[in-house]
């Protein structure tokens, strides 16, 4: 029977990240089979290592899957040639075989010349400037008819993210969730990255922001105090939020209530469901949550933390939104733009307690950025790691207790 094959090349530290046999795992349960033409393995943990590799399958189609499903792995096929392009054919509509991108760094080859993409995020294309030797992505929504549209794998080649030095719970590049694991030694771990993104942060780091992604189970469980100690404190650089969180926090603020419920007192208040509704009301009276905390009528809390530290606040709405406060974007696309513009220069996301957030920041977030999801439901951090986020280190627990234990570990007094 004659089969279809292809030479493909691995490089970089493919042992020890175990590249290699994912790769050649890969190749056999989607029904080819390969020969190691050479492995060349580096000496020491600095030397990059080597592979050629025959691949072969039954037929065309299926040798087009599994190059296709290697490429994020660093396959790239030996018989280089430059990147296909087509043109958009219309405002909004890529090509149809178009190249979809994965969240890792990406390079395509144009007239020769291997070319860095910019803006590297998960599914989205990659269009091109022929004359400027450039090549960024792009979403859907964003492509203009006319653009030069990468299509198919030619041309294409994705590096694979290496193990980390740093010994840390980043280092292991595993997304495994139990509820049953111990939570103390992750949290240290991510306690100690954030005293070090802060200090370079400080001094002018280019990666170096810290962005939490939170829901309003954050005022609920209470955590609210705790989060704020981290905006104060210079922990927190970037906050995605919708509605909800900053309308619970500064109903807290004014009646010491979170969807109504005492926050101290431990028991629902008379008339205390419309205390939401009263303090998004109150705010959009006045305005803005800024002019509400610059005037002293917001006092404390996550949005006043964020007001006088200068933390960039990204508030996306929901259909299901009361009011919405002032500042909150109810276009989705405009609010998913919003947020993927302040994603440059984050070097740790701290997801906590929000599916839906969890889960759009993860998308836009590249592989590079180490990313933890904090959620009491096991599904969440286990549906972002299934979505391709396979930097994040998943932690089942309650959003209080996660952001409690990660301050004490920072030096907050109880």
């Amino acid at each position: 029977m004659t089969q279809a094959q292809e030479t493909i090349i691995l490089r970089g530290h493919i042992i020890d990240s175990l590249i290699l046999a994912k790769v050649l795992d890969l190749i056999l349960t989607m029904g080819g089979s390969f020969d190691l033409d050479h492995v060349e393995i580096g000496r020491t943990r600095e030397d990059q290592s080597h592979a050629r590799i025959v691949v072969r399958a039954p037929s065309l189609a299926t040798l087009s899957h599994i190059l296709r499903a290697i490429q994020p792995h660093g396959a790239v096929v030996e018989r280089d040639s430059d990147c296909v392009l087509q043109a958009a054919p219309a405002d909004g509509v890529f090509p149809d075989e178009f190249h979809s991108t994965t969240h890792l760094p990406t390079e395509v080859r144009l007239n020769e010349t291997w070319v860095e993409v910019q803006g590297v995020e998960m599914d989205l294309g990659i269009t091109v400037d022929n004359q400027r030797m450039t090549a960024r992505t792009v979403p859907m929504a964003d492509v203009r008819q006319g653009d030069l549209i990468v299509t198919g794998q030619a041309g294409v080649r994705v590096i694979p993210l290496q193990r980390p030095r740093e010994r840390d719970v980043f280092a292991f590049m595993e997304s495994t969730v139990s509820a049953e694991r111990p939570h103390s030694h992750v949290i240290a771990d991510i306690a100690r990255r954030m005293r070090t993104l802060r200090d370079e942060f400080r001094a002018g780091g280019a990666r170096s922001k810290v962005l939490l992604a939170g829901g309003p189970a954050i005022i609920h469980a209470g955590g609210r105090d705790a989060l704020t100690w981290l905006i104060e404190e210079g922990f927190i650089q970037v906050l995605f939020c919708g509605n909800a969180l900053a309308a619970h926090d500064m109903e807290a603020d004014l009646y010491g209530t979170s969807l109504g419920y005492a926050l101290t007192a431990g028991h629902a208040v008379p008339h205390g469901h419309a205390h939401h509704l009263r303090t998004i009301n109150r705010i959009r009276a006045i305005g803005s949550i800024r002019v509400a905390v610059e005037s002293g009528v917001i006092k404390s809390g996550i949005m006043a933390a964020c007001v006088r530290s200068g933390v960039r606040v990204v508030m996306a709405g929901t259909i299901r939104d009361d009011g919405p406060l002032p500042g909150v974007i109810t276009d989705s696309m405009r609010a998913q733009a919003t947020m993927r513009e302040a994603i440059p220069g984050v070097g740790l996301a701290l997801l906590v307690a929000s599916t839906l957030h969890a889960v759009a920041t993860g998308n836009l977030l590249p592989a590079s950025v180490p990313t933890v999801c904090v959620d009491i439901n096991a599904s969440v951090p286990t549906k972002l790691a299934d979505r391709g986020s396979f930097q994040a280190v998943g932690l089942v627990m309650d959003a209080a207790s996660f952001l409690g234990e990660l301050a004490r570990n920072l030096g907050r007094r109880a």
